[in-house]
This record gives structure tokens, C-alpha cells and sequence, in this order.
């Protein structure tokens, strides 16, 4: 069995970050008791991005949301497990959406075995997800719900990408919000209605948890172009390289300046492998870059403003140190 994770937060106060170690333990241990099953083939696909490791930040977000209440009550664990097994499902059928190869350093699931072994494992994942939740409340099972619509609602507009009339850099926010912002809105909220939370708590903790999550991927946009080779857990230029279409790039194919014709061209479609330094450089050194840092400053003020109306406890440092790494990460 993996070590359990580490509190991956800026957490300043030791008992804070000793409590929270002890509760990931916690979530850790239930997580993979959660997706065994007689069948020994279905506990070892279940359990294959569990071993592959992970920084389990949903799971950390719900333990902290649960310090502006009883974070010892009996359902904040299983709810931090919920949403670890919703997040997994959602990367099985990531994997397959995206031909991906590998995850987590490690073959995927559908590399490993094929599409329809990740897709039903995806599927178990968020069966075993119910289960737990069942036990939770209505309150908990309708947030889940709403979430989970929002998730696949975001997969379906990437997918398919904006209509006539759309604009481009609206429909991306848009998408990010709901494919990743949902699910780390939804992991405070557990947090916090979990330990009893007061309704405002709630409500402040959970559109926090989603401005930074809408932040965190726009950082990711960013690191993909600025960063150094290996600084990002990436390869520079990855996104480029498949025609993805991020914040940065977003900008740049809606400058009307002329200056901009031949980087528009470059960036209309995936890079050729022998353009991909030329494109870095050359984004690196566009305006687009501060707009999209001004995006992402935007996005964590948000979520500072949301923090600051929380009581003043080492939980809410810690959520306004999270803000400060969100930005001071991408560069």
C-alpha cells in the first residue's frame, strides 16, 4: 500500500496541519476500503489511480471547509472520500476521451486495458460514490447531483466548442468552471455542511473553493507556456502541440492588430513539433501572457473576498496562503 499523502497546502499552524494529515490518513484508508469488490479484477482497475498516488487536494479542501464547524463529525471523511471518487471517475473517462497514454507518472487505465474496461471502471467509481453519499443526506446527494450535471454540462461544451455568436474567452471561463470549478466548489461545500457550518459559511466557502479552482487552471494555461522544461510536471508547449486552445492563446487569435497575423496562423491549429520553440517564445513575449495573468489575478481576488468574510481562524490563512500560490505559481 502507498504512504498517504501529505498536506500539499500552505499550512502555517502546526495543529491545523496535524489534524488535517490525520484526516487524510483517514480518507485515505476509507477511499480504498470503498472500491473493493469480490471480483479481484474490478478491486485492482478500481484501485489503479488510487495507487498511482495524487495530491488528494479535493479531499484536503472538504477537511479544511470542515474547520469553520465540527471537523470531527462522523461525515466529513466519508464526504471527502465522495468527492476523491468523483474525481477519479471523471479522469477514467478523461483518459478515454482523450487517448490519453498515461496518468500520474503511470500507464492509464485504458492503455493499461482498453477504453471499456477505464469507462466502466469510471462508472463503478461513481456507483461506490452513491453508495457512500446515500448515507450523507439530501442535502449532500442534491449538491452532488447538481455538481455532477455541471461536470458532464462542461465536458459537453468543450467538446463541442463555441457556437456563432459565442465568445471564445466567455465559453472557456465558462468550461473551466464547470469541468473543474464544480467539483472544488463542491468539495468545500461538503466540508462545511458537513461539520455544521453556518448556511453563510457555506455559501463563502464553496464560491471560494471554485474561483480558485477557475485560478488554478488558468495557472496551469500559463505554466504551459512560460514555464521550464519539468518545472510544470510537463512538457512546455504540450497544449500547443494538441491544439488546445488555452486563455493565452484565446488572446491572441482575438487581436485584430496585423502585427499579429503570422503568430494567429501559427496558433490556429495544433503547433508542428519543429514551430513549437518559435511559438513558445514568441507567446512568451505577447501581451496575451499579462492578460491572462490579469484573468487569473481576477479570478483569486474573488476568492480572497469570499475568505475575508469567514471567521478568522488558521483554516481561512491557510485558504488565503492557497490564493497566494495559485498566482505566485504561475510565474
Amino acid at each position: 500500500m502507498a504512504a498517504p499523502p501529505v498536506v500539499d497546502l500552505p499550512i502555517g499552524d502546526e495543529r491545523l496541519a496535524r489534524e488535517m494529515a490525520g484526516g487524510l490518513a483517514e480518507v485515505e484508508k476509507l477511499l480504498r476500503a470503498s472500491v473493493e469488490s469480490e471480483d479481484a479484477f474490478i478491486t485492482e482497475a478500481s484501485r489503479h489511480l488510487i495507487e498511482a498516488g495524487g495530491k488528494r487536494f479535493r479531499a484536503t479542501l472538504v477537511l479544511l471547509a470542515a474547520q469553520f464547524g465540527n471537523a470531527e463529525s462522523a461525515g466529513v471523511v466519508p464526504g471527502a472520500v465522495v468527492i476523491e471518487l468523483t474525481h477519479l471517475a471523471t479522469l477514467y473517462h478523461d483518459d478515454v476521451m482523450d487517448e490519453a497514454r498515461v496518468r500520474r507518472g503511470s500507464a492509464s487505465a485504458n492503455a493499461r486495458w482498453d477504453n471499456t474496461v477505464a469507462i466502466l471502471t469510471g462508472d463503478y467509481l461513481f456507483a461506490q460514490a452513491s453508495v457512500i453519499l446515500a448515507d450523507l443526506g439530501n442535502d449532500l446527494i442534491r449538491t452532488q447531483a447538481r455538481t455532477f450535471s455541471r461536470l458532464v454540462q462542461g465536458q459537453i461544451r468543450e467538446t463541442r466548442g463555441p457556437r456563432p455568436g459565442d465568445d471564445p474567452v466567455d465559453h472557456y471561463i465558462r468550461v473551466l468552471a464547470d469541468k473543474t470549478g464544480s467539483l472544488i466548489a463542491t468539495s468545500g461545500r461538503f466540508g462545511a455542511l458537513l461539520s455544521g457550518a453556518s448556511p453563510r459559511v457555506v455559501e463563502r466557502v464553496a464560491g471560494a473553493c471554485e474561483a480558485i479552482g477557475v485560478a488554478w487552471q488558468l495557472g496551469d494555461d500559463l505554466l504551459d507556456v512560460a514555464a521550464s522544461s519539468g518545472e510544470s510536471g510537463k512538457t512546455p508547449g504540450t497544449d500547443l502541440r494538441e491544439g488546445i486552445r488555452t486563455l493565452p492563446v484565446l488572446y491572441v487569435l482575438a487581436s485584430d492588430d496585423p502585427a499579429d497575423a503570422p503568430l494567429r496562423d501559427l496558433l490556429s491549429g495544433p503547433v508542428p513539433e519543429e514551430r513549437v520553440a518559435e511559438a513558445l517564445e514568441s507567446l512568451r513575449a505577447h501581451r496575451a501572457m499579462r492578460q491572462a495573468r490579469d484573468e487569473l489575478n481576477r479570478w483569486a481576488e474573488r476568492a480572497r473576498a469570499d475568505l475575508a468574510e469567514l471567521p478568522d481562524i488558521p483554516a481561512r490563512e491557510a485558504f488565503m496562503s492557497l490564493c497566494d500560490y495559485v498566482v505566485a505559481r504561475s510565474g
